[in-house]
């Protein structure tokens, strides 16, 4: 299963999620099922991935890592302008017109250390059969 990772390195507050992935991508219980990390830039061409999307971000308003399915209950940023599209507005344009089925998003609490992200990530990861 390949899962996108979202962030910015040059951003430390949007960094969390590249950092987490660099941590797992050698752990041999993950790569034992198949988990494969691929840094994504932008939303642009996601739609490229297939129907069925996985992705690694860093989130705000939430306490622990957490699994999101619901697009619905995705915030949008304020947008002023096309630049202003965020990951949400995307997903649910792609799922709208049917370029995508579904997304899972595991998301970091952007107030994490990186420690813990990684600990819980993996947890998130390995111990739920129907993640997959």
């Amino acid at each position: 299963m390949k899962i996108l990772v979202f962030g910015n390195a040059l951003v430390k507050k949007d960094s969390l999620a590249l950092s987490v992935a660099h941590a797992l991508e050698h752990d041999a219980e993950l790569r034992g099922k198949g988990i494969e990390f691929v840094e994504f830039d932008t939303a642009e061409n996601l739609e490229d991935e297939g129907p069925d999307i996985t992705i690694l971000d860093v989130a705000s308003g939430i306490k622990k890592v957490t699994e999101l399915t619901d697009m619905d209950r995705l915030e949008k940023s304020p947008s002023y302008s096309m630049h202003d599209f965020d990951l949400a507005v995307t997903l649910k344009l792609l799922k709208k017109i049917g370029k995508i089925k579904t997304v899972r998003i595991i998301a970091i609490p952007s107030v994490y250390e990186k420690k813990r992200a990684v600990k819980e990530v993996k947890e998130a990861l390995t111990s739920k059969s129907d993640f997959f």
